[in-house]
Order: C-alpha cells, then structure tokens, then sequence
C-alpha cells in the first residue's frame, strides 16, 4: 500500500493528531519491556476502537488509525468520523495517562452498566441465548443501589428462568456502543463465571425478545461464534479452554 508517512494527516482533520497508518516500514526497532501496557478496547459494532498509554504494538501490525488525545473536543469530533467511515475497522487513541484518557471518552457518550455471566452446569455445558436472532450471553442493566454482583445474578435468573446461581469468579468486562435514539451509548459489561445446579425447565424472557435459551455442550460452540457480538465472542475466547 506504499510507504508509511509520519505527517499524511486524514483528510478533515489536518490540524488534528489523527494520523493515517500506512506502512510500518520504517518503525524503529523498541525494546520488549515497551510493550508492557493496559488498554481498553470499545466495540463499535463489529469494529474496534482501543484506548491505551502505549500503541506500539498496534502500531508495528499496521492497522488502523491513530490518535493521540489532545481535548474531548476534538475527540468527540474523531469518534463522529469514525462513526461514519465503516471502511475504517480500528481507531487507537492515545494518552500517557490512561485513567484520564478513559474518564474523557466515557464524557463523548451516554454511559450505562450492566452484568451478565457465563453459566456452567454440572456437565459442563455453557448456558446461552437468543436474542433478536444472535447468540448471546444473559446479562442486563444495574438498578440503582444494586451492587454488581446482584445484577448478574438477577439477570441471568430473568432472561433464562433458573434459581440456584453461584458466582465462581469475575471475567473481564466487555464495552460496546450502540444507538439509542438520538443518543450514543458506551455499556460497560460485569462479567462473572458462574454455576449452576439446576437449571433443567430453562424460560427465556420474551419480554427482553429472548427466543431461546439452551444449554450447548462445548464441542458445539462453534455454532455461538458463526452467530454472535463480538463482545460475546471476547467473552467466550477469554474464558473457554482451546
């Protein structure tokens, strides 16, 4: 695709720290211990946009834009061009003091909380959805005054009909945005793996247009990832044995 230029600014935004990546053909060479970092990846859809104090890594592969925060601003004004442009599949945006960066991007939207789990019953099998025709994983929204941990429980005992939940240990969170109205909404997802001991009279919650819920035994997950959120599917990588 040609060779990588430090200064090919994206059109709209010259004046900006937005740069198109092209080539990493002449990227120095950097030490390991600078690929040490924390990170937070936002789904867009099926696209992806990466908060992080050090993008090198995303850097060396290639792929995608890159930002180096300067206000919301123009942050705000980056996250609408990212938006509209699909063709575009990652944006990384950069800052040296990721607590910031993160607290500024939840600013450029509307931002909500929810917890879901992923379920185990005692033959191993992984509870899972349908939900508007995808595969999903049960989860919801916080109430006020719940602590998060109530949330996935309550919510996974909603949307499938089944008592006797107990929380094993918490997953990673997923984030993704989504349109509501005029509104975009950052979610951030409280995972927790949990067990289940019964579970045999499953009812999904209509109401939440919850179609199905079954129990899949793993030897057939790959039907949930031909089908499913990318969010769901990070869930399921993180925690699934290969």
């Amino acid at each position: 695709m040609g060779d990588f230029h430090p200064d090919a600014h994206v059109k709209g935004f010259a004046g900006s720290n937005l740069i198109a990546l092209i080539c990493n053909k002449f990227l120095p060479i950097i030490s390991p211990t600078f690929f040490m970092q924390q990170m937070y990846k936002v789904f867009f859809q099926d696209r992806i946009v990466k908060l992080t104090d050090n993008f090198t890594k995303d850097f060396e592969q290639n792929y995608g834009l890159f930002y180096k925060f300067k206000n919301r601003k123009e942050l705000s004004e980056i996250l609408q061009f990212f938006e509209l442009h699909t063709a575009i599949n990652r944006l990384v945006i950069f800052h040296i003091d990721l607590i910031f960066l993160w607290e500024e991007f939840k600013k450029c939207f509307r931002y909500i909380e929810a917890a879901g789990g992923l379920v185990r019953n005692r033959k191993g099998n992984i509870l899972i959805i349908k939900r508007r025709g995808k595969w999903d994983l049960p989860k919801g929204k916080a109430k006020k005054g719940e602590d998060i941990e109530e949330t996935a429980i309550r919510e996974v005992s909603e949307e499938c009909g089944i008592p006797d939940l107990e929380i094993k240990s918490p997953l990673k969170p997923t984030y993704h945005t989504y349109r509501l109205d005029s509104e975009v909404v950052l979610k951030k997802t409280y995972w927790f793996e949990m067990a289940c001991s019964g579970g045999n009279n499953l009812k999904p919650q209509l109401q939440e247009d919850i179609t199905e819920a079954i129990w899949i035994d793993l030897n057939n997950i790959k039907m949930v990832f031909n089908n499913t959120f990318p969010a769901i599917a990070d869930v399921l990588n993180e925690s699934l044995p290969r």
